[in-house]
């Protein structure tokens, strides 16, 4: 299948964005990044630390910076962190060059998909299901207005998810 045009997916953590961009970046033959892991390139260090020495807004501030950039390169498939969608411009550009698909999924599979990981600041509190949730009720609006297609992954395998969007691109 001859496919051109890039591809960003959005969703909350957890949802698999970097696992299945991985696999359907490999099938499509097109080029992976992932938004966080590009923030941790250019700067040097994690995430966590990033949010501990700049807080959240300056961390949002270097992710714009580089969805700004990595959106206008050429068939890609791009991860973005779960927050990306909370800015305009990144809003914007995310569904101004290419498209954009939200993988959606349920509080209690991120809960299960994100419990023993320590790289996510916004969890690092004394009830992250609240806290999830909280989250939820923001950003999901926000997934669902950039969103060309929207793939349920709950009790799906990362092959069933690719499968799903492979055929979305093929009818489109």
């Amino acid at each position: 299948m001859k496919v051109s045009g890039s591809f960003f997916l959005v969703g909350p953590m957890g949802a698999g964005k970097s696992t299945i961009g991985r696999q359907l970046a490999r099938q499509l033959g097109f080029e992976f990044l992932d938004s966080d892991r590009e923030i941790e390139q250019r700067t040097g260090v994690d995430i966590p630390l990033i949010f501990d020495l700049e807080g959240e807004a300056g961390f949002r501030k270097r992710e714009e910076a580089v969805i700004e950039d990595l959106t206008q390169r050429p068939d890609i498939v791009l991860a973005t962190g779960g927050g990306a969608v909370l800015s305009q411009p990144n809003r914007r550009h995310l569904s101004s060059r290419g498209h954009v698909i939200y993988l959606r999924t349920s509080v209690e599979q991120q809960l299960q998909r994100t419990a023993h990981d320590r790289n996510r600041p916004l969890l690092q509190t004394g009830d992250p299901e609240k806290k999830l949730r909280e989250l939820m009720d923001v950003r999901d609006p926000l997934y669902r207005e950039v969103a060309d297609w929207t793939i349920d992954t709950d009790g799906c395998r990362v092959q069933e998810v690719v499968r799903m969007i492979l055929q979305r691109i093929r009818q489109d």
